[in-house]
């Protein structure tokens, strides 16, 4: 899409039915699954006394860094219109300040997500750093205090491919977990429901060797939020499995270990010697031992359904059904809208930013079984949700 350039037809299209949906869908999951209703009834929204994360909607549509297909990521903004689009959940990524905040960014490198860049009194901030083994330039969360950090403005991560989101950029700070945590109480209370948070702790090993560990800190806060029972309103996440064994020491809360391409491994494994990769962890004797202190596993969606040469989706796997077997439900990432993300098939036209035929690709990985889905764009994945929930109630 060129600066300028009028919406596409496929996302007007995508856009108005996903508006004039959205709030019906909890409904038409009732019907197809069973659990909608129980999950959007009932609820209570403050510390913890709800009914547990298998009352959910399945599938359950999990707002990727909040609407993030829509406003600037890990926004106050970008939460609040995932909730307000229907989204079950909403999820943050963790990083902490040189003064031991933790504060939701993707990552702690925010030259990208914030005007940083701008500042001229930080311009002495700027460095070059490895993070799990990669390197980078920019400036980094551990390198501002609180008070430093909330003189910036978040903006959008990729203009390029979502420049109508540029129109948001200054309008939000960067968000504490803690004020998270207070906004998802207040909306709970006005919304009459529980609000779901999907927590990741970010490069956990490489702050924990600069001595600002994020376990300790993360824990601490759900417990002052009442959000560290087993019942509790979060799931927390993490690609390091030591970093998820830790918590499950501090917590009760639901526990999910994120998994990348089958030929990677955890950081804290290369960092511990283990020779294991992504493909041991899904195995089933991998399964069951991520079973052991977890309750799931949030894969790439291309280990659920690999793409070919072409980029093409090619044969599901027997994750869903492994995973199954030993217990665990599965939240796989990322689901968006665009072309450039999608499979080849369901591509629509030579614009990477235009949308493609995301309906159809999202069909293909509900078939799977799969419990729910990351989603930069809640009010697409909710329709297919319901489409789905259609499908396997006749």
């Amino acid at each position: 899409m060129t600066q300028g350039a009028p919406r596409t037809p496929d996302r007007r299209t995508v856009l108005g039915a996903a508006g004039a949906a959205a709030l019906a869908v909890p409904a038409g999951l009732a019907a197809g699954t069973g659990t909608a209703q129980a999950a959007e009834t009932g609820r209570t929204h403050g510390q913890g006394g709800g009914r547990g994360y298998r009352s959910l909607p399945v599938p359950t549509v999990i707002a990727h860094r909040g609407a993030s297909g829509y406003r600037p990521e890990h926004t106050l903004g970008s939460y609040r219109h995932a909730l307000d689009l229907g989204a079950h959940v909403i999820e943050q990524d963790l990083v902490p300040t040189k003064d031991g905040h933790l504060v939701c960014r993707h990552e702690n490198d925010i030259t990208g997500t914030t005007d940083v860049a701008d500042h001229p009194e930080f311009a002495s901030r700027k460095t070059t750093k490895s993070v799990d083994g990669v390197s980078y330039t920019g400036w980094f969360t551990e390198d501002f205090t609180l008070a430093e950090l909330k003189t910036l403005r978040a903006k959008e991560r990729i203009p390029g491919t979502r420049q109508e989101n540029t129109l948001y950029d200054g309008r939000w700070t960067v968000p504490t977990f803690e004020e998270v945590l207070r906004w998802a109480d207040e909306e709970g209370r006005r919304r009459g429901r529980e609000i779901w948070l999907h927590v990741e702790t970010k490069h956990p090993s490489y702050f924990r060797s600069i001595g600002l560990p994020l376990e300790e800190r993360l824990a601490r806060l759900l417990r002052r939020y009442g959000r560290h029972r087993a019942n509790s309103p979060v799931f927390l996440q993490s690609f390091e499995p030591g970093s998820i064994q830790r918590l499950a020491k501090l917590v009760d809360s639901p526990r999910v270990v994120l998994l990348s391409g089958a030929a990677t491994r955890p950081w804290d494994f290369t960092e511990a010697g283990d020779p294991r990769t992504v493909a041991d962890l899904v195995t089933p004797a991998g399964l069951r031992w991520i079973a052991s202190y977890a309750q799931g596993i949030g894969p790439t969606l291309d280990l659920v359904i690999p793409r070919d040469a072409t980029g093409r989706l090619g044969t599901p796997t027997t994750l869903v059904r492994d995973a199954h077997a030993e217990g665990l439900i599965l939240h796989p990432y990322t689901h968006r809208n665009e072309n450039t993300f999608l499979p080849a098939e369901f591509r629509r036209g030579t614009d990477p930013a235009a949308y493609g035929d995301s309906f159809g690709a999202l069909a293909r990985y509900l078939e799977t079984g799969i419990d729910g889905i990351f989603s930069d764009n809640t009010d697409t994945a909710l329709l297919a949700a319901a489409d789905f929930a259609e499908r396997t109630a006749r």
